[in-house]
């Protein structure tokens, strides 16, 4: 397996030629991987470093700062998803008010051609670039002509066939439509933090929790609710569930997100943690008492188990 080479700054980079395609990529989903995989392809067929060039921060993020877009991935998870599908390069070119002032054209000579020695981009039919969008794919086949790089274009009915995107996924998450998210994105949507100390309620009722800080917030965090979970613990799988929410039976008021791990009894404080998303329970609810709360959670991990047995 090739070890993914990751450059913060386009001009570090190496002079290998180099097949790139460019977008953001949040949730590195099917559609994504479909583009990923046939820029590997081409590597290997015309020898040439396989390279994602994305950005970061978010373009909404900068251009649009009240539209608060939250993002299926953290930049590191980000990384690490691109990592496992055995890409060579990834260039993370810094998104900021000054670079969305780049001509098309200076975009194009400055960065695709003198920094990442472009010689085959593959790039979707409603690619747009340069200051206000104002360049598209027909541009960039004639900058092609001109700086000598070939241009592949992934048609509107291959992106029709998968029929997905991140903002699609992002909006089955805010609905609670976890299986939905899971299936454009191939995998389990999934949550990364740190195991921080909560109020200790769960150890109160017999269901201990870790409870879970996500430091960027800019992630996207599902719809509140009971969800079946994953993570894997000293190199072992472990079953779970997960509460976001704001625990109303107790009367509280700021979200948080707490794991009920199944049959694991270690101290995760201070663990950075993987959380994959499974199925979603059930709304969250404000029970009349604590012992009712427990009753339904002996019933959602009923309802977990029965839903794993199937799930393995």
């Amino acid at each position: 397996m090739k070890i993914l080479k990751i450059y913060t700054d386009s001009n570090a980079f190496s002079n290998t030629p180099s097949v790139i395609t460019i977008g953001t990529f949040d949730g590195v989903h099917i559609g994504h991987q479909k583009i990923i995989k046939r820029l590997l392809q081409v590597g290997k067929q015309k020898q040439l470093a396989s390279t994602v060039l994305t950005f970061f921060p978010h373009p909404r993020m900068v251009l649009q700062p009240s539209s608060d877009i939250k993002l299926l991935n953290t930049i590191e998870e980000r990384q690490s998803l691109l990592s496992q599908m055995h890409l060579e390069t990834l260039v993370i070119k810094r998104f900021s008010k000054d670079f969305s002032e780049l001509s098309a054209r200076a975009y194009v000579k400055n960065i695709l051609v003198d920094e990442l020695k472009a010689k085959h981009i593959i790039i979707g039919y409603d690619h747009h670039f340069g200051k206000n969008r104002s360049a598209n794919i027909n541009n960039l086949k004639a900058f092609g002509l001109e700086f000598g790089f070939e241009v592949e274009e992934i048609s509107a009915q291959d992106i029709k066939d998968v029929a997905v995107s991140s903002t699609k996924i992002r909006n089955a998450l805010t609905d609670g439509d976890i299986q939905t998210a899971n299936s454009y994105l191939g995998a389990p949507y999934f949550l990364s933090g740190t195991v921080v100390k909560g109020k200790g309620l769960g150890k109160q009722i017999q269901f201990p929790t870790a409870n879970i800080h996500i430091k960027e917030d800019y992630k996207l965090i599902p719809r509140n609710g009971v969800y079946t979970v994953s993570s894997i613990i000293d190199k072992k799988l472990v079953y779970g569930m997960m509460n976001i929410g704001t625990n109303p039976t107790v009367d509280g008021t700021k979200q948080s997100i707490e794991v009920h791990f199944f049959d694991l009894d270690k101290n995760l404080y201070d663990t950075t943690l993987k959380i994959n998303i499974l199925q979603r329970l059930r709304d969250e609810q404000k029970f009349d008492s604590l012992a009712l709360l427990q009753q339904q959670l002996k019933q959602d991990k009923v309802n977990s188990l029965e839903f794993i047995e199937t799930y393995e």
